[in-house]
C-alpha cells in the first residue's frame, strides 16, 4: 500500500473559493501544502442548514443571453440552479453583444455575482480580452492580429504579371452572438521572384521585387502587379500580403496589461474568480501552411530569438520550402512554432497571476486551454499545444480531449481532480460520461445540452436525474486529495508534433500509444517534451522519472526528432538512475536547430528502441514484472462528434496516487448499480454494499481513514462497521483522530448507526429535478 503525506493540493485553493463564496476575507492564511484542520461553512439556501467542504464544489456553465441583460433577468438562472442544481461555482461568459469595459456591462455582472453570492453560489466571470476587443482596437488600433497570405503567381513575361489575394474573418465561441474576427484592413508587405525545382524554390534565385509590385489594397483584399522587366530567368513570384483582424495581436505590446486593466475594473465585482477559454490565435479548421500568423511583434520577437532572421523571408523558406535549405527550413519551422507556443503559454500564466494580485490570492482561473480540443494540426495552429504551459489552479480541458492529457494536467497542475466541460445535444450521453470521467479522477463542468434552441438551455439539464448523479459523484470529491495514479507516461517529442515539413512526425503526439495503454486497463499520461525543458517533467531524488507528484515505472519517448539537447541528457541521466523503464519511438538524427545529432546515442544505452506498435507490449510486460495493477479497461468512444480516443468503461475500479481506490458501477442504471463486493487492498479486506460509487482509503494497519459510498446499505473495514436500514449517500474523513460525516439527503434525520460513528455531521440538500 502507497502511503504519503497527506497532502491536500489545491483543495486550500478549493476551500479558499468557497470562501470567497461565503463572502469571507480573502485573506484567510490556507496553505496548499498542508493538510486542512479547518471546517467552512456555506449555506446552501434560505431553507438549509449550513454544509461543511474541503473540496472543489459542482461547477456549472452559464452562457448570458438577451434576457441576462435586461434588468435583474440574470436572477432567473441563479434562482434555477440554487434549487435544482448541487452548483456552487458558475463559470460564466458573454453570448451576447457587449464591452467588457462598458460600465453598463460591469453594472450587470456584479449585480449577478452579488445575488449568486446571496444564493450561496459565486460567478468565475469570462474577463478575457476577446470580449474587449473594440475597446482594445480604439485604444491600441496598431496592436491587431494580422495572418500572411503567401500566394505565389506566374511570371508572364507576355502579360502583365498580377495576381488578387482576398482576406476573410475568423469565428469562434467569442463572436457568437457577437463581432466576428472580421478583417479590417489589407496590405501587401513583399514580394518575391524566383525559380522552381521539383515544386520547390531553387536555392540562389529569390530575389525581392517588392520596388517593382503596385498594390491595389482594400479592406479586405489586394491586388498585386509586377511592372518592369524581371531581370533574371525567374518564373515565380510570390506575394506576402497581411490582412489583419479585430481581434489583439497575440504579440502585442500591450496585451498583458490591458487584460490586467480589465480585471482591475472587476475588482470589487464579488467574483470568485476569472475565466481565459481556449486562447490563442483564432481558431482555423483548415490550416494551409501558406497563411500564417504575423504581426510586428511577432516579428521582433522572432529576430531576437534567431540572430536577428527575418520572420517574413523565413516565412518563404517555412511555407514553400528551398533546394539547398531543408535543414534551415526545419530549423525555421522550429523556432516559429515554439515562439508560438511559448508566447501563448505566457499569456494564460500571466492572466492566473493576474487573477490572484488583483481579485485575490484565493481567486479561480477558470475555463480551459484547449480549444479543438484535439492535438492534431488544428489545435497545433491554434496554440502550439500550449495546454501543459497554461496555468490554471484546477486541470480543465472541454469536450473530447483526450484522457491521457486530462491527467497529465492533473498532475502538471497539482490538482487533484480535473474537470472537463461537457455538452452533448441529449441528455443520454451526460450519464455515463459521469460515470467515465469519475473513473479518471475527473468531473464534469456542466455545459447545457448543445445544438437545442437558446430558449431550452437553461434548464437543459435540470428536467432529468442528471444532477442527482452529480450529487452521487461528488461524494467522492470530500476524499479526493490526490490525481489517479498513471504509472506510464507517453512524452511525446514536441517540435517534432509541430513542425509541418515532416508528414511524418507532424501532429502525431503519440495518442495511438496512450489509447492502447488506456485500452489495457493501464493508465498512462500523455506529456510534451517541453516539459523537461522548462524542468516540470524531473528525475526525483531517488531516480524516477516524476511530474508533479505522480513517478513513473516507465516512459516512452515518442518521435524524438529535432528536439533539444538538453532532452537527450535528462533520458541519459534517468537511465544512469535505473529507476524508470525507458523506451524510444523513432529515430533522433537532428537537433532543435536541425544539425546533425545522434540522440540515439546521447540519450543512453537504457533506453530501449521500440516500435508504435510493439512499444505498449513491451511496457505492460514492464508493469506486469512490477505488480503493477491494472485499472478500468478501456474502449474507444467519442463526445459530440468529435475525434474519438480511448475511454474508461462506465463501471470499474481506480486508484488514486495516495493509494484511495474507487470503485464505479454505472454502466446500466443512470444514477448507478449496486456495488456488492468484497474489496482487497493491499492485502486488507473490506466489504461494502453501495449504489453507483464506492471509495475507500485506508492505512497501513488496514484502518479506514476515508470513505464515500453512494446509497450505503452495508460497509465493514478495518474496526469500521455501518449497517443501515435504508440506504444513504454519505462520507466520512478522519482529522486528528476524528471522524466527520456528509451526507447528501434531503431527511434532516441522521440514521442511528452513523450518530455511534460521530455526532458530527453535515447534510447537503439533494437538488429536486425540475417539473415542467
Amino acid at each position: 500500500m502507497k502511503h504519503y503525506s497527506r497532502i491536500n493540493l489545491n483543495n486550500a485553493a478549493a476551500i479558499a473559493i468557497l470562501l470567497i463564496i461565503m463572502g469571507c476575507d480573502n485573506g484567510a492564511q490556507i496553505s496548499k501544502d498542508s493538510r486542512v484542520e479547518r471546517s467552512v461553512q456555506i449555506p446552501l439556501n434560505h431553507q438549509d442548514s449550513n454544509i461543511i467542504k474541503t473540496s472543489w464544489p459542482s461547477i456549472g456553465c452559464w452562457f448570458w443571453q438577451k434576457e441576462e441583460f435586461t434588468g435583474d433577468g440574470y436572477k432567473k438562472f441563479i434562482d434555477l440552479h440554487e434549487q435544482y442544481s448541487p452548483f456552487k461555482l458558475l463559470t460564466t461568459s458573454l453570448r451576447y453583444p457587449g464591452d467588457l469595459t462598458d460600465p453598463e456591462v460591469y453594472k450587470q455582472i456584479k449585480a449577478a455575482s452579488l445575488y449568486a453570492r446571496e444564493k450561496g453560489m459565486a460567478i468565475v466571470m469570462d474577463l478575457d480580452i476577446r470580449l474587449a476587443r473594440d475597446s482594445f482596437r480604439e485604444k491600441y488600433p496598431g496592436e491587431l492580429q494580422q495572418i500572411v497570405f503567401i500566394k505565389e503567381f506566374p511570371l508572364n513575361k507576355k502579360d502583365l504579371p498580377s495576381i488578387g489575394v482576398k482576406g476573410h474573418g475568423f469565428g469562434d465561441h467569442y463572436t457568437y452572438g457577437r463581432t466576428p474576427y472580421d478583417v479590417v484592413s489589407a496590405k501587401l508587405l513583399r514580394v518575391y521572384s524566383y525559380q522552381k525545382k521539383n515544386g520547390l524554390i531553387k536555392s540562389g534565385t529569390v530575389k525581392d521585387i517588392s520596388g517593382k509590385a503596385v498594390a491595389v489594397e482594400s479592406q479586405d483584399s489586394v491586388h498585386v502587379s509586377i511592372n518592369g522587366a524581371i531581370e533574371d530567368a525567374a518564373t515565380t513570384a510570390c506575394a506576402l500580403v497581411a490582412f489583419t483582424v479585430n481581434t489583439p495581436d497575440v504579440f502585442a505590446p500591450h496585451l498583458l496589461s490591458y487584460q490586467r486593466e480589465i480585471l482591475q475594473q472587476y475588482a470589487d465585482a464579488s467574483l470568485a474568480g476569472a475565466c481565459k477559454d481556449e486562447w490563442g490565435f483564432p481558431g482555423r479548421f483548415t490550416t494551409p501552411t501558406d497563411e500564417l500568423w504575423y504581426s510586428a511583434g511577432m516579428a521582433k520577437v522572432y529576430a531576437q530569438r534567431n540572430s536577428g532572421r527575418d520572420l517574413l523571408r523565413d516565412m518563404l523558406l517555412m511555407s514553400m520550402g528551398e533546394t539547398g535549405y531543408e535543414a534551415e527550413r526545419v530549423g525555421a519551422v522550429n523556432n516559429y512554432m515554439e515562439m508560438y507556443s511559448t508566447r501563448n503559454g505566457e499569456i494564460e500564466t500571466d492572466y492566473y497571476h493576474a487573477i490572484k494580485e488583483i481579485l485575490g490570492k484565493d481567486a479561480m482561473s477558470g475555463t480551459h486551454p484547449t480549444w479543438f480540443p484535439y492535438p492534431d494540426n488544428r489545435e497545433i495552429f491554434k496554440n502550439g499545444l500550449s495546454w501543459w504551459t497554461s496555468k490554471r489552479d484546477l486541470a480543465q480541458t472541454d469536450e473530447a480531449t483526450p484522457f491521457s492529457v486530462r491527467t497529465s494536467l492533473s498532475k502538471k497542475m497539482y490538482s487533484p481532480l480535473w474537470f472537463n466541460m461537457y455538452y452533448d445535444k441529449t441528455i443520454k450521453p451526460y450519464y455515463k460520461d459521469i460515470w467515465r470521467a469519475a473513473l479518471a479522477g475527473g468531473r464534469l463542468n456542466y455545459h447545457p445540452l448543445w445544438p437545442v434552441p437558446i430558449e431550452q438551455m437553461q434548464t437543459s439539464l435540470l428536467k432529468d436525474s442528471v444532477m442527482l448523479v452529480e450529487s452521487r459523484i461528488s461524494l467522492l470529491n470530500y476524499i479526493s486529495e490526490t490525481p489517479p495514479d498513471c504509472q506510464v507516461a507517453v512524452v511525446f517529442g514536441h517540435p517534432a508534433a509541430l513542425n509541418w515539413t515532416d508528414t511524418s512526425n507532424f501532429a502525431d503526439v503519440g495518442l495511438n500509444v496512450a489509447n492502447a495503454l488506456w485500452k489495457a486497463g493501464y493508465y498512462a499520461d500523455l506529456i510534451p517534451s517541453s516539459e523537461i525543458v522548462n524542468g516540470s517533467l524531473i528525475i526525483n531524488e531517488n531516480g524516477k522519472v516524476q511530474y508533479g507528484l505522480q513517478q513513473y515505472e516507465a516512459v516512452i519517448f515518442y518521435h524524438p526528432q529535432y528536439d533539444k539537447q538538453s532532452v537527450a541528457a535528462f533520458f541519459r541521466k534517468a537511465g544512469e538512475a535505473g529507476k524508470t523503464a525507458l523506451f524510444r519511438v523513432g529515430n533522433w538524427t537532428v537537433d532543435f536547430n536541425a544539425e546533425p545529432f545522434d540522440g540515439n546515442s546521447a540519450m543512453g544505452i537504457a533506453a530501449t528502441d521500440a516500435g508504435a506498435t510493439s512499444v505498449v507490449g513491451l511496457v505492460t510486460d514492464v508493469l506486469k514484472s512490477k505488480s503493477v495493477p491494472v485499472q478500468t479497461e478501456g474502449e474507444e468512444h467519442t463526445v459530440s462528434a468529435f475525434p474519438a480516443s480511448v475511454m474508461p468503461k462506465a463501471a470499474g475500479q481506480l486508484t488514486l496516487i495516495d493509494g484511495t481506490r474507487i470503485f464505479i458501477s454505472g454502466e446500466r442504471h443512470p444514477l448507478g448499480d449496486t456495488i456488492q463486493r468484497k474489496i482487497n487492498i493491499d492485502g486488507q479486506q473490506a466489504n461494502v454494499d453501495a449504489i453507483g460509487v464506492t471509495g475507500i482509503r485506508m492505512n497501513a494497519e488496514g484502518e479506514v481513514e476515508a470513505l464515500a459510498c453512494g446509497g450505503l446499505k452495508t460497509f465493514q473495514g478495518g474496526s469500521l462497521n455501518i449497517h443501515l436500514e435504508s440506504r444513504v449517500d454519505v462520507a466520512l474523513i478522519k482529522r486528528s483522530g476524528k471522524w466527520k460525516g456528509i451526507i447528501h439527503s434531503n431527511s434532516a434525520e441522521i440514521p442511528a448507526p452513523l450518530l455511534d460513528i460521530t455526532r458530527d455531521w453535515t447534510i447537503v440538500r439533494v437538488p429536486p429535478i425540475l417539473k415542467d
